[in-house]
């Protein structure tokens, strides 16, 4: 397969090259600029390349949950950088990361570093059969293995209510929103777009029944990185998917600007609820 696809849209901007099917032009591809990590935006008081976050003075090969202060809270990395599998709540992959950072003691080999280190795993856009374009994985990914990020411009509310607004049906939505909560209370938004500023994430189809699992991952800034996690063991050759509502029902029954900006679902999953997520909070 992997002779199918060519060059790297990243620019060489990522560890490994991001591949485009060989008989579809670069030249087509969307306008914009590839980034491997989020950036600064509109409406975000926080840059995210900036270091924010305390680091760890572990001095052991590789940090454990119970002395690393950088591993007390969420979900952690075992042997082969594959994310711990739990089941909480009826669902699986639940509560946020937190990887050991810049200014953290412990050694570059410390297991609890993965989204940081970057892609690591082949990929390749291609043009598919009426969802426009999608992403192919070229090798084989094990299930709980970091894929790629869903990295863009860190956008605050008000902007993102803009750019929502301004958008027809016939327009691709790219704006992410990530809600995260600490039990029944609203810890915070975090809003990506990667239409003008993005990676190989944007690329990413919606599907009701998808492979891959998002997650907010917390680095060297307070300012989370939206990592996608392979949920199964994923075969070289599928496409790469996940749920853009997270696996949570989407504010989709407003009348209005939530009505003009549905947008019919072609996943084909056996499950497929019809239409794609839409949180329409933004557009009130």
């Amino acid at each position: 397969m992997l002779g199918l696809f060519g060059g790297d849209i990243s620019n060489s901007l990522e560890n490994v090259p991001v591949y485009i099917r060989r008989d579809v032009s670069e030249d087509s591809l969307p306008n914009f600029q590839y980034t491997p990590e989020n950036v600064q935006g509109v409406g975000c008081d926080v840059d995210p390349s900036e270091v924010t976050l305390p680091g760890c003075s572990c001095r052991s090969p590789s940090c454990v949950p119970s002395s690393c202060p950088c591993l007390r809270f969420g979900l952690m990395y075992i042997e082969g950088g594959l994310l711990a599998q739990r089941e909480e709540s009826g669902a699986s992959y639940s509560q946020p990361v937190f990887e050991c950072n810049a200014l953290c003691v412990c050694g570059e080999s410390c297991q609890s570093r993965v989204v940081q280190n970057g892609l690591q795993t082949r990929l390749g856009v291609f043009r598919t059969e009426g969802r426009g374009w999608g992403v192919v994985t070229l090798e084989a990914i094990k299930h709980g293995s970091f894929v790629c990020e869903y990295a863009g411009e860190v956008i605050g509310f008000a902007e993102a209510r803009r750019r929502q607004l301004t958008q027809t049906p016939e327009d691709k939505n790219y704006i992410i929103a990530v809600q995260e909560h600490g039990g029944s209370q609203r810890l915070g938004v975090t809003f990506v777009d990667p239409a003008a500023v993005g990676n190989v994430g944007r690329f990413l189809n919606h599907s009701c029944q998808p492979n891959l699992t998002m997650l907010p991952v917390r680095v060297h800034s307070v300012v989370p990185r939206l990592a996608l996690f392979a949920s199964r063991d994923i075969e070289p050759g599928e496409e790469l998917t996940f749920d853009y509502s997270g696996g949570h029902t989407q504010r989709t029954e407003a009348s209005g600007a939530g009505d003009l900006q549905r947008k019919v679902c072609l996943c084909g999953a056996q499950n497929c609820t019809g239409f794609l997520p839409l949180d329409i909070s933004v557009l009130h």
